[in-house]
């Protein structure tokens, strides 16, 4: 185990120890989780007052920093004010028993997990370890594994000092509890009980499934190589109506995401990306070791159960009880739920229309859109030469983890993985001209939103039309656009269809798109892009205003 690449790159960010080649949590948290377990009768762990304090203590065991008071004082106000007698009792009585429980396990889970992690897929590693950026790779971990984390994460035992360095997110869950202490609001309470519940349901019934977590990475095109690109659009299903978790085909699920992976789900944030990792609170595991994202590397994630439903949106949102995720599984166990994490630039304003902001865009959504997945699915496929197994691609053009690591007794024969050299251009060739066959993929789409477009003050005509690009090029059958009633949408459906039904390229619509940018830019135009489009939309919208 001391001699494992990706156990060392993880094992300062965690509680554990390792000794003899095993994990172990230090005695005296050893003790406290072992009380803890047995119930409160023998941890007297009773109350919200008395749960901080074994927080503190635990912490204290590890020698960590002490928590702020108003974090501590969050676990107390939740459990001894804000929820009932009755469900505050089942937390002491049950819940927190089975999780003390299960970190008791947390150590044997991990050695089971590296010792399977070369076997999942082969030649790729899929161990535990820091994906730093530029550090194309893959991360299978169980949903029980899972758990054990998320468990580590609400009793605040992760080590928090040495994670700012690394730009990692904030993972224990201090801030959140602290935040609905500091300044109440029913949205902040909803988001813990989004994750209480999933604890809740956890317990009661240890999910058997996987969840992977990738970092992609991308040779971002130049803006040459969209004004010449002659791929043909895609179909574009316009939705008024609806939620992007909720769309009916495997689409790929896009999350607006920040460059902090879960942006400020585990502290005051409450909009698209919160909200998506408190109903999916498997989510919050990439976080431990996922730095923040670069322009040309997006995180995917495939499998995370959604276990929550829930209304309203930011100050409204409301946890609405259970939800019963009924996706099916594929052949890794995985839900076939892929969530796509792609960070928009942030306040651009009138920056949005320069090429290099568009273009920065337009190659983070290519990089979240490309479908790597079908590369090292196939890649098991071996041929034997005498001591040496030599890993073949079943198809050249799908080679997509152009970066992705490769365990050292496997030599990919492509010719990417042998010459990480090779031109850009090349590799755009070979990626996203050629792109990945989806004639057995035909719900494979893209379904999205507004990206960028709230806090961060995006142009929504703009970014629909970069997505539609992007989906695109990557060879995506559709895009389902969630306009979630955004009044400069109202035209987009009557636009993509015209724009369809001149059967325009990529390029054609990439340079329509630079065009009115520039005259955005100079101030030689005022209208929205639809409408500069389609000069006969803005004469209608124009008609149809109230007196």
């Amino acid at each position: 185990m001391e001699n494992r690449e990706d156990l060392n790159s993880i094992l300062p960010y965690l509680p554990l120890v390792i000794r003899s080649s095993s994990l172990y949590w230090p005695p005296r948290v050893v003790e406290a989780l072992k009380a803890m377990s047995e119930g409160p009768s023998h941890s007297q762990v009773d109350s919200g007052e008395v749960l901080r304090q074994a927080i503190f203590d635990m912490r204290r065991s590890l020698s960590f920093s002490t928590l702020e008071p108003s974090a501590s004082n969050g676990y107390a106000f939740l459990f001894d004010e804000l929820i009932d007698e009755k469900e505050s009792k089942r937390w002491f009585d049950e819940i927190i028993p089975a999780l003390a429980s299960l970190l008791l396990q947390f150590p044997s889970l991990l050695e089971v997990h590296f010792q399977n992690a070369d076997n999942i897929v082969s030649g790729i590693k899929t161990g535990l370890r820091l994906l730093n950026s530029q550090q194309a790779g893959i991360v299978f971990l169980s949903q029980e594994l899972i758990g054990a984390l998320l468990a580590c994460s609400f009793f605040c035992l992760f080590p928090d000092d040495n994670r700012g360095a690394k730009h990692l997110p904030v993972i224990n869950f201090d801030h959140l509890f602290a935040s609905l202490y500091i300044s109440y609001s029913q949205s902040q309470e909803s988001k813990i009980r989004c994750i209480m519940h999933y604890f809740e349901r956890f317990c009661s019934c240890v999910p058997i499934g996987i969840v992977s977590f990738e970092r992609k990475i991308t040779a971002a095109p130049d803006a040459d190589f969209w004004s010449k690109s002659d791929v043909s659009l895609c179909a574009f299903k316009v939705h008024s109506f609806g939620l992007i978790e909720d769309q009916p085909d495997n689409a790929l699920e896009v999350d607006f995401a920040n460059k902090y992976l879960g942006g400020g789900s585990l502290s005051r944030g409450c909009v698209q990306e919160e909200i998506r990792f408190m109903i999916n609170p498997e989510l919050i595991a990439g976080m431990l070791f996922l730095p923040r994202m670069d322009d040309n590397e997006a995180i995917e994630i495939v499998g995370a159960e959604r276990f929550s439903c829930y209304t309203g949106y930011a100050s409204s949102f409301r946890f609405a009880g259970e939800y019963i995720d009924k996706k099916a599984m594929d052949p890794f166990k995985r839900r076939r739920t892929r969530i796509v994490a792609i960070d928009a630039l942030c306040t651009p304003k009138m920056r949005h229309f320069k090429d290099i902001c568009l273009l920065r865009e337009i190659n983070k959504a290519l990089c979240g859109f490309l479908n790597c997945s079908k590369a090292w699915e196939h890649q098991n496929i071996f041929m034997d030469e005498g001591d040496n197994e030599i890993q073949l691609v079943r198809n050249g053009r799908d080679s997509g983890l152009l970066r992705t690591e490769t365990t050292s007794h496997r030599t990919p024969l492509n010719d990417v993985e042998m010459n990480r050299e090779k031109p850009a251009n090349n590799l755009i060739r070979d990626f996203y001209v050629e792109g990945v066959d989806n004639e057995d993929h035909e719900d494979d789409g893209v379904a999205t939103g507004n990206w960028g477009c709230g806090v961060f003050g995006g142009d929504p005509e703009l970014k629909a039309t970069i997505q539609w690009l992007a989906a695109s090029q990557t060879r995506r059958p559709f895009i389902s656009y969630y306009t979630f009633g955004v009044e400069a949408l109202r035209n987009l459906d009557q636009v993509t269809k015209w724009i369809l039904s001149h059967k325009w390229t990529v390029g054609d619509l990439w340079n329509m798109m630079l065009e009115y940018s520039a005259q955005r830019l100079y101030k030689q135009t005022s209208v929205g892009f639809f409408s500069w489009l389609l000069p006969s939309l803005a004469t209608t919208n124009k008609a149809i205003q109230p007196p």
